[in-house]
């Protein structure tokens, strides 16, 4: 591993370096003690009128005791300790080298990122202040040395590349996105070309009919230099070996939290049913959901707040009401929106809501549920999601009903089940994550 084999190199050479010149210091430039000649036998006895006859040798100036001999036992023990201090310093630099074998930078100029980063990674990021212009993290997760940058001071030429291996994170989802994405995408091809970084990975949101074409030409199969792409939604192209499937995650671009679970988040009472707060699109689904809810007059047991028009941003009391939702329901409803797979699915994770998820095919591109059984949701399903999955709203008041019966140690045992699920989700995917880029960044480094 050249970079592996440059750094501890270094640090071989500078510890080398400054011993000798300890060494030479020692030998040629400390000033030198007077060294006496030992006492004779005699002399250390003492005389037959004085036996502490070397007292009288210290008295008198006389001659041959060497006050110094136990400083300078000191100095050679103290010498050796520092001989040995230096070796282990240099043998704890090669190991760490050792352990951490890759490098990787990530440049978050997605959303998405932050997903991957403070949830999944549970990274921290310096500064905490959401609306600053660069904000960075770093850490060391298995063989892996990881640091994250992200924020609008981040374009392309104007920051340090400190790995050779990058993994760029990429918005997909409309024109307007994917005309930024091939920007960054073509600033690391070029530093592919002059050396400045040797492998790349993109995490990517997709777009929502899983409309993807544009980064084909990209990928290394096809020719291009990206080795392994991370795409969101049921991308039929999926194939475990260079491209995976990614989770949407929750919405950090409305800066949902790092939820940590708590006594209240677990065990508390929750005064709703269930709750829906969102965008009814006209001939949707969602207008068939709302229907059923007033008709069985579930609306009045749940905490339903709709709008006829999506709206990208929130204000701080719609987001409070929103996070409020999840936490005082116990089912969260997830109708299909423009895709199946819905940042609602997470939030809801997130706070202990169980999802209760249509499961339908969105138009589009995406997997085929005909070919393909786990789709839609075919990642969530695999992992072992714990949510309710209905084919049609009208299955909701049954639902509904059964939960109406359940005492609250039952729904105490499973918000824990969900939380854990998902904590576990998290973990699962990070490992993926990190065990995907060490098997195909490292190989390619052994001679």
């Amino acid at each position: 591993m050249r970079g592996a084999r440059k750094r501890l190199c270094s640090a071989l050479i500078v510890a080398y370096g400054l011993f000798s010149l300890y060494a030479a210091y020692t030998v040629f430039l400390r000033p030198r003690r007077p060294s006496a000649l030992r006492p004779s036998h005699r002399d250390r006895r003492g005389s037959r009128a004085n036996p502490f006859g070397f007292l009288d040798n210290v008295a008198l100036g006389n001659e041959e005791w060497n006050p110094w001999e136990g400083d300078e036992k000191n100095e050679l023990v103290a010498s050796q300790q520092r001989y040995e201090a230096s070796l282990k310093m240099i043998k704890n630099a090669r190991s760490h080298l050792e352990q951490t074998s890759l490098r990787v930078q990530i440049w978050g100029k997605a959303a998405i990122g932050l997903y991957l980063w403070q949830h999944i990674f549970e990274g921290h990021l310096e500064p905490a202040d959401v609306t600053a212009q660069w904000r960075e993290g770093s850490q060391k997760a298995g063989r892996t040395y990881f640091s994250f940058i992200t924020g609008p001071a981040v374009v392309p030429g104007y920051f340090s590349v400190e790995a050779e291996n990058v993994v760029l994170v990429l918005n997909g989802r409309e024109a307007a996105k994917i005309a930024y994405a091939t920007q960054w995408l073509q600033y690391a091809q070029t530093l592919i070309q002059t050396r400045k970084i040797r492998r790349v990975a993109v995490v990517m949101l997709g777009n929502e009919q899983c409309s993807n074409e544009w980064i084909q030409p990209y990928l290394k199969r096809n020719g291009g230099f990206v080795n392994l792409l991370f795409v969101t939604y049921d991308y039929t192209l999926v194939n475990e070996e260079d491209i995976f499937q990614w989770p949407l995650g929750v919405a950090t671009y409305r800066n949902f939290p790092v939820v940590e679970p708590s006594w209240s988040v677990l065990r508390d009472p929750r005064p709703y049913l269930c709750n829906f707060l969102g965008t009814v699109y006209m001939n949707s689904s969602r207008e068939t959901l709302m229907e059923i809810l007033k008709h069985d007059g579930f609306n009045k047991l749940c905490w339903i707040a709709t709008r006829e028009q999506w709206q990208p941003q929130e204000t701080n009391e719609s987001f409070k009401s929103y996070q409020d939702a999840l936490l005082q329901s116990d089912l969260t409803l997830c109708p299909v929106g423009i895709n199946t797979e819905c940042y609602r699915i997470y939030e809801a994770c997130s706070y202990g809501s169980l999802p209760v998820v249509e499961d339908v095919m969105t138009p589009g591109d995406c997997g085929n549920s005909s070919v393909c059984h786990s789709a839609p949701l075919q990642l969530l399903k695999t992992m072992g999601a714990p949510f309710i999955f209905i084919n049609n709203w009208k299955e909701l008041p049954a639902v509904l009903e059964k939960e109406k019966k359940k005492s609250l140690q039952d729904k105490i045992k499973r918000r824990k089940k969900l939380i854990e699920w998902y904590q576990n989700f998290k973990a699962s995917m990070r490992q993926k994550f990190i065990n995907t880029l060490e098997s195909s960044f490292l190989p390619s480094d052994k001679g």
